[in-house]
């Protein structure tokens, strides 16, 4: 009998803890004016909301409670631009399955499709985000997961413009697979740490794929960038690791595929680098860690600052290439070596598969571009090819410490 009765009161709490007692609230297009903020009011902790389709022409919905809003064939919401769509300040929130879109543009505030502020174990997934300033903005919380979003902005202007994803002094965010195009910035991190950003497409947006400052230690894998105005920033941090990813077709004057600036003790690893203006621009960078990496069709495959210290760049393949390596100094402290270049053209007399002479990846063209680009002008002449052959016969301007002493012979298979 007391075997029996603690079974009973022990079936009876595992039931409440799993929440049974819960209820499932259902929203119709015509049930209110303003259904999904009124079926939110009257709905308590742990409830699901079930929103069927429709257009759903509200405002400002404030979800102040941990409850499961789950949208039916995608319902719209439509904010008519006249705020944020929605706001979730409540813990363990879901929100799965909307359609998204025309929320405000604030000059006072930041409006945004989704608003996360000051949560915890907050899920936004399988929604569609059109028209919005920000689409999803998470400021001030932990342990989110946005994933599986399609996020879709249509600006000119980055004045007017918000960011596809944009997070604020937050940690331990999942970021995992969303596709966001047409936005400032397709992902906006700044004092967001220990968060992962993996499986996302970020295309065609005005300024940056992916801009991050003062947020370390986060992973970005296998994500792609392409077709950005500027490609991808990585600025003013720390312990980052960037695998895996592909930067391609980010052309312009300034373009480049991932621009690392004041970074340090970081990796960047099994990346596709390709047809980029500039596929990697390092500034004042310290103990950078640059290897299995592909460079392959960009106008420039690494401009280096004569300010980076202590980075090694090892194991990648150069590969048709415009000019594989430029820098702006004389004295390079940074290490270069067992590496593939297409240009090499020494020998492997031993057939040990490595080149027996080292190999200097920037050419004297290269580094009179470097301080005067109107000689780009000269690309593919004569001359320039004469410029290069000089400097192998009397080595003058270009860094003698810039060399990778055991060039590889062929494509390493990365």
């Amino acid at each position: 009998m007391k075997a029996f009765l603690f079974i009973l009161l022990s079936l009876i709490f595992i039931l409440n803890a799993t929440g049974v007692s819960a209820k499932t609230i259902y929203v119709r297009e015509s049930n209110h004016h303003e259904a999904i903020q009124h079926a939110i009011n009257v709905a308590q902790q742990g409830d699901t909301i079930v929103v069927g389709p429709g257009i759903y022409r509200e405002h400002e919905i404030q979800i102040n409670k941990t409850l499961y809003l789950k949208g039916i064939h995608y319902p719209t919401i439509d904010a008519e631009k006249k705020g944020t769509v929605i706001s979730i300040q409540a813990n363990g929130v879901v929100l799965d399955g909307f359609h998204i879109i025309n929320s405000g543009a604030g000059e006072i505030r930041e409006l945004a499709g989704i608003f996360i502020i000051n949560s915890d174990r907050v899920t936004v997934q399988n929604n569609r985000l059109d028209n919005n300033t920000f689409s999803i903005y998470c400021q001030y919380s932990r342990n989110c997961t946005l994933k599986n979003n399609n996020i879709t902005s249509h600006i000119k202007d980055e004045v007017l413009g918000g960011n596809g994803i944009h997070c604020w002094h937050s940690d331990s965010l999942l970021i995992i697979g969303n596709a966001i195009k047409g936005h400032r910035d397709g992902i906006y991190f700044e004092f967001v740490t220990h968060s992962l950003i993996s499986g996302n497409l970020s295309q065609n947006n005005i300024r940056y794929g992916l801009h991050f400052m003062f947020s370390e230690g986060d992973k970005y894998i296998d994500n792609t960038f392409k077709d950005n105005h500027a490609g991808v920033a990585v600025m003013y941090t720390h312990d980052v690791q960037m695998i895996h990813n592909i930067f391609k077709d980010n052309w312009g004057g300034a373009a480049y595929g991932l621009l690392l600036k004041e970074i340090s003790n970081s990796e960047i690893s099994g990346n596709l680098f390709t047809r980029n203006t500039i596929a990697v621009q390092i500034e004042s960078c310290t103990r950078l860690n640059l290897y299995k990496n592909r460079f392959i069709d960009n106008g420039y495959a690494i401009k280096i600052s004569s300010s980076t210290i202590s980075s090694r760049v090892s194991h990648n393949n150069f590969m048709n290439n415009t000019f594989d390596v430029a820098t702006n100094g004389s004295f390079i402290d940074n290490t270069f070596n067992g590496n593939y270049w297409d240009k090499y053209q020494g020998y492997d007399l031993n057939h040990d598969g490595v080149g027996d002479q080292p190999y200097h990846p920037v050419s004297m063209y290269g580094m009179i571009i470097e301080s005067n680009p109107a000689a780009l002008m000269l690309f593919r002449s004569l001359i320039a090819d004469l410029l290069d052959e000089t400097e192998k016969l009397l080595p003058g301007i270009i860094p003698k410490n810039l060399e990778d002493n055991k060039p590889y012979m062929k494509p390493l298979p990365l």
